[in-house]
Protein backbone atom coordinates (compact mmCIF):
# COMPACT_ATOMS: atom_id res chain seq x y z
CA UNK A 1 0.00 0.00 0.00
CA UNK A 2 1.56 3.22 -0.74
CA UNK A 3 2.26 6.45 1.47
CA UNK A 4 -0.86 8.40 0.51
CA UNK A 5 -3.19 5.38 0.50
CA UNK A 6 -2.34 4.79 4.36
CA UNK A 7 -2.83 8.61 5.02
CA UNK A 8 -6.43 8.67 3.23
CA UNK A 9 -7.19 6.16 5.31
CA UNK A 10 -5.90 7.36 8.71
CA UNK A 11 -7.21 10.58 7.65
CA UNK A 12 -10.76 9.05 6.87
CA UNK A 13 -10.85 7.20 10.40
CA UNK A 14 -10.04 9.84 12.03
CA UNK A 15 -12.81 11.69 10.23
CA UNK A 16 -15.53 8.81 11.57
CA UNK A 17 -14.30 8.77 14.91
CA UNK A 18 -14.82 12.22 15.12
CA UNK A 19 -18.44 12.10 13.85
CA UNK A 20 -19.04 8.57 15.74
CA UNK A 21 -18.08 10.59 18.95
CA UNK A 22 -20.05 13.96 17.61
CA UNK A 23 -23.00 11.46 17.48
CA UNK A 24 -22.83 10.17 21.08
CA UNK A 25 -23.47 13.43 22.34
CA UNK A 26 -27.18 13.03 20.76
CA UNK A 27 -29.52 11.61 23.38
CA UNK A 28 -29.76 8.00 22.99
CA UNK A 29 -31.24 6.47 25.99
CA UNK A 30 -35.17 5.17 26.12
CA UNK A 31 -36.90 3.42 27.97
CA UNK A 32 -37.15 2.26 32.02
CA UNK A 33 -33.85 0.14 31.81
CA UNK A 34 -32.20 2.54 29.21
CA UNK A 35 -32.04 0.58 26.21
CA UNK A 36 -29.70 2.77 23.63
CA UNK A 37 -29.21 3.84 20.32
CA UNK A 38 -25.45 4.18 19.71
CA UNK A 39 -26.16 6.61 16.24
CA UNK A 40 -21.79 6.37 15.98
CA UNK A 41 -22.53 2.85 14.86
CA UNK A 42 -23.81 3.86 11.73
CA UNK A 43 -20.18 5.98 10.41
CA UNK A 44 -17.85 3.21 12.19
CA UNK A 45 -20.00 0.53 10.42
CA UNK A 46 -19.57 1.70 6.91
CA UNK A 47 -15.97 3.01 7.60
CA UNK A 48 -15.45 -0.77 8.94
CA UNK A 49 -16.55 -2.45 5.75
CA UNK A 50 -15.04 0.06 3.31
CA UNK A 51 -11.47 0.02 5.03
CA UNK A 52 -11.41 -3.75 7.19
CA UNK A 53 -10.72 -5.30 10.12
CA UNK A 54 -7.71 -2.91 10.92
CA UNK A 55 -8.93 -0.05 9.85
CA UNK A 56 -12.38 -0.52 11.85
CA UNK A 57 -10.42 -1.85 14.82
CA UNK A 58 -8.17 1.41 15.20
CA UNK A 59 -11.03 3.30 14.59
CA UNK A 60 -13.50 1.93 17.13
CA UNK A 61 -10.37 1.53 19.73
CA UNK A 62 -10.01 5.83 19.23
CA UNK A 63 -13.53 5.95 19.73
CA UNK A 64 -13.88 3.82 22.57
CA UNK A 65 -10.78 5.86 23.94
CA UNK A 66 -12.53 9.65 23.59
CA UNK A 67 -15.32 8.52 24.86
CA UNK A 68 -14.03 7.54 27.81
CA UNK A 69 -12.43 9.95 28.16
CA UNK A 70 -14.96 12.90 27.05
CA UNK A 71 -18.33 11.33 28.18
CA UNK A 72 -18.10 7.80 30.74
CA UNK A 73 -15.16 9.61 33.12
CA UNK A 74 -17.67 12.69 33.52
CA UNK A 75 -20.92 10.63 33.78
CA UNK A 76 -19.75 8.16 36.77
CA UNK A 77 -20.08 5.15 33.92
CA UNK A 78 -15.96 4.20 34.92
CA UNK A 79 -16.48 2.44 38.38
CA UNK A 80 -12.95 1.10 38.18
CA UNK A 81 -10.19 0.64 35.24
CA UNK A 82 -10.94 -2.90 34.67
CA UNK A 83 -14.52 -1.86 34.24
CA UNK A 84 -13.36 1.14 31.78
CA UNK A 85 -11.12 -0.58 29.94
CA UNK A 86 -13.70 -3.47 29.12
CA UNK A 87 -16.85 -1.11 27.99
CA UNK A 88 -14.93 1.68 26.57
CA UNK A 89 -11.43 0.64 24.59
CA UNK A 90 -12.39 -2.97 23.93
CA UNK A 91 -15.71 -2.85 23.58
CA UNK A 92 -15.71 -0.03 21.23
CA UNK A 93 -12.90 -1.92 19.49
CA UNK A 94 -14.94 -4.65 18.73
CA UNK A 95 -17.06 -2.44 16.46
CA UNK A 96 -14.09 -3.09 13.87
CA UNK A 97 -15.46 -6.90 14.05
CA UNK A 98 -17.48 -5.71 10.88
CA UNK A 99 -14.86 -5.21 8.90
CA UNK A 100 -14.04 -9.10 8.46
CA UNK A 101 -16.45 -8.90 5.84
CA UNK A 102 -15.52 -5.57 3.88
CA UNK A 103 -14.82 -8.27 1.43
CA UNK A 104 -17.52 -10.00 0.74
CA UNK A 105 -19.85 -6.63 1.03
CA UNK A 106 -17.69 -4.79 -1.74
CA UNK A 107 -17.69 -8.04 -3.81
CA UNK A 108 -21.45 -8.57 -3.51
CA UNK A 109 -21.70 -4.91 -4.32
CA UNK A 110 -19.68 -4.73 -7.11
CA UNK A 111 -21.43 -7.82 -8.24
CA UNK A 112 -24.66 -5.95 -8.03
CA UNK A 113 -26.50 -8.01 -5.93
CA UNK A 114 -29.07 -7.48 -2.78
CA UNK A 115 -25.64 -6.12 -0.30
CA UNK A 116 -28.20 -5.59 2.53
CA UNK A 117 -28.57 -8.82 4.49
CA UNK A 118 -24.71 -9.53 4.10
CA UNK A 119 -23.92 -5.92 5.60
CA UNK A 120 -26.56 -6.65 8.21
CA UNK A 121 -24.56 -10.12 9.13
CA UNK A 122 -21.30 -8.91 8.97
CA UNK A 123 -22.13 -5.63 11.29
CA UNK A 124 -24.99 -7.35 13.66
CA UNK A 125 -21.98 -9.25 14.30
CA UNK A 126 -19.50 -6.62 15.41
CA UNK A 127 -22.63 -5.51 17.50
CA UNK A 128 -23.12 -8.15 19.48
CA UNK A 129 -19.78 -8.71 20.43
CA UNK A 130 -19.82 -5.17 21.54
CA UNK A 131 -22.47 -5.43 23.61
CA UNK A 132 -21.44 -9.24 24.84
CA UNK A 133 -18.55 -7.05 26.69
CA UNK A 134 -20.99 -4.74 28.11
CA UNK A 135 -23.10 -8.12 28.99
CA UNK A 136 -19.54 -8.98 30.95
CA UNK A 137 -19.23 -5.41 32.92
CA UNK A 138 -22.67 -5.55 33.89
CA UNK A 139 -22.59 -8.93 35.17
CA UNK A 140 -19.32 -8.55 37.08
CA UNK A 141 -19.54 -4.89 37.56
CA UNK A 142 -22.44 -3.49 37.90
CA UNK A 143 -24.52 -6.13 39.70
CA UNK A 144 -25.07 -3.76 42.52
CA UNK A 145 -27.40 -1.55 40.38
CA UNK A 146 -29.77 -4.07 39.55
CA UNK A 147 -33.23 -3.93 40.97
CA UNK A 148 -33.20 -5.78 44.39
CA UNK A 149 -34.09 -9.41 44.37
CA UNK A 150 -33.33 -9.57 40.58
CA UNK A 151 -30.00 -11.67 39.33
CA UNK A 152 -27.47 -9.11 38.41
CA UNK A 153 -26.90 -11.56 34.85
CA UNK A 154 -30.19 -11.18 33.67
CA UNK A 155 -30.93 -7.84 34.47
CA UNK A 156 -27.60 -7.06 32.27
CA UNK A 157 -28.71 -9.55 29.64
CA UNK A 158 -32.11 -7.66 29.66
CA UNK A 159 -30.38 -3.98 29.28
CA UNK A 160 -27.20 -4.81 26.93
CA UNK A 161 -29.49 -7.51 25.15
CA UNK A 162 -32.24 -4.98 24.51
CA UNK A 163 -29.61 -2.50 23.47
CA UNK A 164 -28.10 -4.73 20.70
CA UNK A 165 -31.51 -5.69 19.64
CA UNK A 166 -32.78 -1.70 19.20
CA UNK A 167 -28.95 -0.94 17.53
CA UNK A 168 -29.47 -4.40 14.91
CA UNK A 169 -33.16 -3.08 14.74
CA UNK A 170 -31.47 0.77 13.13
CA UNK A 171 -28.66 -0.72 11.13
CA UNK A 172 -31.10 -3.10 9.65
CA UNK A 173 -33.89 0.13 8.65
CA UNK A 174 -30.55 2.48 7.56
CA UNK A 175 -29.19 -1.06 4.87
CA UNK A 176 -32.47 -0.34 3.45
CA UNK A 177 -32.68 3.46 3.04
CA UNK A 178 -29.03 3.28 2.00
CA UNK A 179 -28.90 0.23 -0.03
CA UNK A 180 -29.28 2.45 -3.07
CA UNK A 181 -25.82 4.32 -2.31
CA UNK A 182 -24.03 1.56 -1.16
CA UNK A 183 -21.86 1.46 -3.96
CA UNK A 184 -20.18 4.88 -2.85
CA UNK A 185 -20.07 4.47 0.53
CA UNK A 186 -17.94 1.18 0.86
CA UNK A 187 -16.68 0.02 -2.48
CA UNK A 188 -13.41 2.19 -2.54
Amino acid sequence: MVKNQKLIILTEGALVTAAAQVLSFIPHSFGVSSIELVYGLIPMAIFALRRGFKAGLLAGLVWGLLDLLLRGLSSGSVLNPLQGFLEYPVAFAAIGLIGIGSAKAKQVIRDGKNSVWWILLFSGFGIFVKYFFHFLAGGVFWAAFAPKGMNPWIYSGVINGGSFIANVFMVLILCFVLNSIFKKLIVV
